[in-house]
């Protein structure tokens, strides 16, 4: 008992001599020094769940979507076949023109009227010269086609 009436006064700040009950005091807090984590320890303790791991790599998946088709070149099978079907008619083009130019070069007239189209200024109106002439007709086919008498025009003003 007397080791609890010591322990009791040490703990106490009042006099001894105070007749108040006394009653039990709560020990003084000690400042605790809180130890700074790195991170590196934060990433070896984290332990994701199966939500957070799904979730991750359905962005990683969008991510690489966006970032391949907007940057990466990738293409939809619409959008390859609309290129494959430009670039086939860019090829029917470049083989006619020459073509076209062959049909000018056997016209009759054909010195007064390349003096003709080559007076005409406008670009617009040049493949039209060249549909009038019917150069741009090719054998077999009933009307001409625009694209040809475009090459063909470009090819005859630079011969």
């Amino acid at each position: 008992m007397a080791q609890t009436t010591e322990q009791a006064t040490r703990e106490d700040p009042r006099a001894w001599n105070d007749s108040r009950e006394r009653s039990p005091v709560a020990p003084a807090k000690v400042a605790t020094v809180v130890k700074e984590v790195s991170f590196g320890e934060k990433w070896r303790e984290a332990r994701p769940s199966k939500k957070v791991v799904f979730g991750l790599l359905v962005a990683a998946a969008v991510l690489t979507m966006i970032v391949g088709f907007n940057w990466g070149g990738w293409v939809s099978g619409d959008t390859a076949q609309k290129s494959a079907v430009k670039g086939a008619q860019a090829a029917v083009v470049l083989r006619l023109a020459p073509i076209c130019v062959a049909q000018a070069n056997l016209d009759p007239q054909s010195a007064s009227k390349l003096a003709e189209l080559k007076a005409i200024t406008t670009s617009y109106d040049r493949p039209k010269y060249v549909k009038e002439q019917g150069w741009a007709t090719m054998p077999g086919d009933e009307a001409p086609d625009n694209n040809v008498a475009d090459a063909c025009a470009k090819l005859l003003i630079a011969s």
